[in-house]
């Protein structure tokens, strides 16, 4: 919040280049989401916080993709469209290349658990398992107050997408920017 509250103002006072604007727009989705997962937590609702981080993190690797690889914005500009522009999995491998990063993690094998979560696959049922009585489990509907581990967890995996989404912050709109 306080990368974006020094970067904003000074964002309206200037003309901004294609990424810069993409940033602007990005950024702030990005950081209402953060927002909204962590009220989520706060209220309990852990399930409807961890199906949050997918957007969350295309975010943060659009805003990193498109730094990386910054020939793309065109494909931004024209509504970066399904088939044009490059899926969530296929950025990821993208920047583990371009970091020469051996052997590359398949994107989809970093995206699966996120993709299982928000399309209500099989493996998410542990999202929402609560205890019954009697050794019973059941599918909750509402907050999640005795599950300290996937709370811990939603919060471990938002920590680094944040310092990410801070460097990008510094990266358009930090005094050296070049984009």
């Amino acid at each position: 919040m306080e990368k974006n509250a020094e970067a904003a103002p000074k964002s309206r006072g200037m003309v901004l280049t294609d990424h810069q604007k993409m940033a602007c727009q990005v950024i702030a989705q990005a950081i209402s989401i953060a927002l909204s997962i962590r009220e989520l937590i706060r209220q309990g609702y852990l399930f409807s916080a961890h199906i949050l981080l997918r957007p969350l993190i295309e975010r943060q690797v659009i805003l990193l993709y498109l730094h990386l690889f910054p020939e793309d914005i065109e494909k931004w500009n024209r509504g970066w469209h399904l088939g044009d522009a490059p899926g969530l999995s296929n950025m990821l491998e993208k920047i583990q290349s371009k970091w020469e990063r051996d052997p590359i993690i398949r994107g989809r094998d970093i995206t699966a658990s996120l993709n299982s979560l928000l399309h209500a696959k099989p493996d998410s049922a542990a999202w929402n398992m609560v205890s019954l009585g009697g050794g019973k489990m059941g599918h909750g509907v509402s907050k999640l107050m005795d599950h300290p581990d996937l709370c811990d967890e939603v919060c471990a995996e938002i920590i680094p997408v944040l310092c990410i989404i801070q460097a990008m912050i510094v990266a358009f709109f930090g005094s050296n920017s070049k984009t």
